[in-house]
């Protein structure tokens, strides 16, 4: 009885306020998927469900995320250094007491030139694979240039930083990122990469939905036997038919092209909604390469198994099958083999062994394979079956193929062949996704250029209704392509353009389209139209920092100083580390109030942040010569040449200059 006393309390502390509720009806489908049921925190849950939550903390969701700590951090320090040839930069990730710090440093000979300290605030990755770092500055989280790789015990750039695309701390977390690797957060709408608050973990209610009906119903005395009964306060995923429940799991572990639905945004998927009624994820194919495999591409390749395609037809043809409380639980899906609640770390590999046996024991299919090479495998049917091996996204890495197929050599291709892009999750999406999918490869990906004529084809332009309807999609890939007569004869046809565009978004897509439109005014040197664009562009996305300072930008230019300095100072009221912001600020303070003093610490502070940051270098030079000191400019000039020798402003100033 005293137990049930302290359980009530434990409950009441967690999640309940004085105000009395009133017993929500039992329903007949998941009241989670309601939008007015809230996510009450994993807290919350563990109070009823102890065990399940201790153990669940241990697993690579419960680990995904955390405040950088000793105890959170699965690196070795010792000699920890990495080394970017293509950008001569070193890194060094030291503990200092119980803060996590990496050194960026540039050498020549034995003397350090260039250094930056900075500290990191956040470590993504459970650490089965990696801990990459993350670091916050009011609230803007972006990636620091340096990954531990758990399996080798190495330090190395991160995914996508290497082979010379080091954008060092200059990569957004946005909202996608943190979707995945994280629970959902509360995140600042109008920014790309600001937070309020970021959670600790994946937590219960990514794949369970929203908990607040399910603790109130608890809490009212209202309980179902789940033994023969769903209880529809919260969802359970092994009761989902299959298709729903592979959703839940390829939320996170289904890699790709995200393409939102009109009006969604990453916190719309709730388990037990088609995950196509949010998203729609697209990947590459190629000609051949078929053991080729992205890191997060687990239910894709399960599902070109013949091991789920003939256990899952098996179930289906099985007379009442759709009634049965757990319809799935004799196919092979991901929960066969993973107890999400259980590490991957302490789950024997017999487990996984007996999922095989029960279609292949001895009464059945025994292996075929020889004696030797079973002996030398331990029988252990995951080696052979589901390789071991890197992924063509992450390096360092291996991780087991989820296509389960017996083990054949591949002829092997002198060239990878592009052959289009496929929707894993939703095979029937409309042409305008696919439109969406190939712009989206050229902007994120740096696919090749030809994917915007991809787009193009997909999105009915031949008319002027159609242009109309289609307007923000045509301006996106006419954006992507620097197509600006385009955009320009658009907006003539829809002189209404500006008006359409009003709403704030997580996505911030009103916020983009009307950027984009000020970019191409910009190009066309229409600036009094770009501001305007710009101006509704800041209105919808006030803590878009890019979006502010492009505005900021063009007020200068046309005059407006004044407004222009207030954008820039807001800009770096909020982010300090802004280095356009402060190089623009720098020659505000030239230009406009030939204040070289001042100027000069603006450019001092951008190139201590970036010291290769070529619009500071070359503003910087325009200070020496405004005081007269030729012999600092053109070593300043010297050496934007020598970071790019294409750069015939700096070339020419050089010669004027000597």
């Amino acid at each position: 009885m005293v137990l049930a006393i302290v359980l009530g309390a434990m409950l009441g502390f967690n999640y309940c306020s004085t105000e009395k509720k009133p017993a929500w009806p039992i329903l007949s489908s998941y009241a989670s998927l309601n939008d007015t049921v809230k996510y009450v925190g994993k807290e919350t849950c563990q109070s009823c469900h102890a065990d399940i939550y201790e153990s669940f903390m241990h697993t690579g969701m419960g680990m995904s995320f955390d405040v950088a700590t000793h105890k959170k951090s699965s690196a070795e320090f010792t000699h920890a250094v990495i080394f970017d040839k293509y950008r001569d930069f070193y890194y060094h990730p030291y503990w200092k007491d119980d803060s996590l710090h990496l050194l960026e440093y540039r050498l020549q000979g034995r003397d350090t030139i260039y250094r930056q300290d900075v500290t990191i605030s956040y470590i993504i990755g459970s650490g089965q694979h990696t801990n990459s770092h993350i670091i916050s500055t009011n609230g803007y989280l972006n990636q620091a240039p340096a990954t531990f790789y758990t399996q080798k015990g190495e330090w190395h750039l991160p995914p996508g930083f290497e082979d010379g695309h080091n954008t060092r701390f200059s990569r957004i977390i946005g909202l996608e990122c943190m979707s995945c690797h994280n629970s959902y957060p509360d995140f600042v709408m109008g920014s790309e990469n600001k937070f309020r608050k970021v959670e600790t973990g994946i937590g219960c209610e990514r794949c369970h939905g929203p908990g607040e009906y399910h603790v109130q119903q608890k809490m009212s005395g209202l309980v179902v036997d789940t033994a023969t009964a769903i209880d529809y306060s919260i969802v359970n995923p092994a009761k989902l038919s299959i298709n729903l429940q592979l959703d839940v799991c390829q939320r996170c572990h289904l890699q790709g092209n995200a393409v939102l639905n009109s009006g969604k945004s990453f916190y719309d998927f709730k388990p037990g909604m088609k995950l196509s009624d949010v998203m729609n994820v697209f990947t590459p194919v190629y000609d051949g390469r078929s053991s080729e495999h992205i890191m997060a591409s687990h239910v894709e390749r399960l599902k070109q198994s013949r091991c789920f395609i003939e256990t899952t037809r098996q179930v289906e043809q099985q007379k009442g099958f759709e009634k049965l409380l757990k319809p799935y639980s004799k196919a092979l899906t991901c929960v066969t083999c993973h107890n999400p609640h259980v590490s991957v770390k302490v789950t024997e590999k017999e487990h996984f062994n007996n999922v095989c046996k029960n279609c292949h024991g001895p009464e059945r299919t025994e292996c075929t394979e020889k004696t030797e090479v079973r002996l030398a495998a331990a029988d252990n049917c995951v080696s052979c079956h589901m390789p071991f091996s890197g992924t063509t996204d992450i390096p360092h890495v291996s991780v087991h193929d989820h296509k389960i197929s017996i083990p054949h050599p591949e002829l092997k291709q002198s060239e990878k062949v592009f052959k289009g892009i496929a929707c894993i999750n939703n095979p029937s999406a409309d042409a305008l996704t696919k439109a969406r999918a190939f712009a989206l490869y050229f902007e994120k990906f740096d696919f090749d250029k030809s994917v915007l004529d991809s787009a193009l084809k997909y999105i009915p332009h031949n008319t002027v209704q159609q242009r109309s309807a289609n307007a923000t999609d045509l301006i996106h890939v006419w954006y992507l392509r620097s197509d600006f007569n385009s955009i320009a004869s658009l907006l003539a046809e829809n002189p209404d353009l500006l008006e359409r565009y009003h709403s704030q978004s997580y996505s911030n897509s009103d916020a983009w389209t009307c950027y984009r439109i000020g970019a191409a005014m910009q190009g066309l040197n229409k600036l009094n139209e770009a501001l305007k664009f710009y101006q509704r562009a800041v209105q919808l996305a006030p803590y878009h920092l890019d979006v502010l300072n492009k505005y900021a930008i063009v007020l200068s230019a046309t005059g407006n100083v004044k407004e222009a300095k207030y954008y820039f100072e807001k800009i770096l009221q909020e982010y300090p580390r802004h280095v356009s912001a402060l190089t623009n600020l720098g020659f505000i303070y030239l230009s406009a109030y030939h204040d070289d003093k001042t100027a000069i610490g603006y450019y001092n502070k951008a190139l201590q942040l970036d010291p290769d940051y070529q619009p500071a270098l070359m503003n910087m030079a325009g200070v020496y010569v405004f005081q007269n000191k030729k012999k600092e400019a053109i070593n300043v000039l010297e050496k934007v040449v020598k970071l790019d020798a294409s750069n015939l402003q700096a070339k020419q100033l050089i010669q004027q200059l000597k």
